[in-house]
């Protein structure tokens, strides 16, 4: 059983999607403190001018909201504008036909939780990329502790053997024989951008990107390039 733990993300990049696609349980956690300036309401898309932000405008960014607890800003004109940068920047991408119905209707919809939002998206792209695992909500697992402390007892509370962390965490040794001592493996799981087609390739390829460049420029081939096949 391997689980990996991570915070919601809003149309998250390609790493992010590996890390799912080699766990058999991923554990949102939508109980902690919100982070501004992260990715839980934004990411990068690739335009003729370079790497762009877009961003749902959420309102009460207070690190004493909980992610769950924090409403998006709808006073803002946001989703039609962030749907408009999309088709005029992957609208002559090869793929972008194949994925345009379902973000369209996303944009079109009203979301009041970036929580809710982030999460749909994360489960429907899973589909996209032929990634099947079970997706639990921390809040749900009532599981006690903070920091490492609290990882732990959801793995133990999951019957995990293997707990997946992702890029950044390979100094965390004191953390990793906590892990260790109560039965846990700790893998980190390291992430090298593959390059693959994109639009604009006067400018070179750009990594980092959302999810939707790889999709809307490689289609089903995406799952190939995610699992590494």
């Amino acid at each position: 059983m391997i689980v990996t733990i991570h915070q919601p993300e809003y149309l998250p990049y390609i790493g992010f999607f590996e890390r799912l696609a080699a766990s058999d349980v991923f554990v949102i956690l939508d109980d902690v403190g919100y982070q501004k300036n992260g990715f839980i309401n934004r990411n990068k898309i690739k335009t003729e001018k370079g790497p762009k932000w877009i961003t749902v405008p959420v309102v009460g960014r207070s690190p004493n909201l909980k992610i769950k607890e924090v409403l998006i800003d709808n006073s803002k004109n946001w989703a039609s504008s962030q749907w408009g940068s999309i088709i005029s920047n992957y609208s002559k991408a090869p793929h972008f036909k194949e994925y345009s119905d379902f973000f369209e209707e996303i944009f079109k919809k009203k979301w009041n939780s970036i929580c809710d939002l982030d999460i749909y998206l994360i489960e429907n792209i899973n589909k996209f990329l032929d990634i099947n695992l079970k997706i639990v909500k921390s809040s749900d697992l009532k599981v006690p502790g903070s920091s490492t402390e609290r990882l732990i007892n959801i793995c133990k509370k999951l019957k995990a053997d293997n707990y997946l962390s992702g890029p950044g965490n390979e100094e965390h040794q004191v953390e990793k024989e906590r892990f260790e001592k109560e039965g846990i493996k700790v893998e980190i799981k390291g992430f090298s951008n593959p390059e693959y087609r994109q639009m604009f390739m006067a400018q070179g390829f750009l990594p980092y990107m959302s999810v939707i460049d790889l999709l809307f420029n490689e289609g089903e081939n995406s799952v190939k390039i995610i699992k590494k096949i």
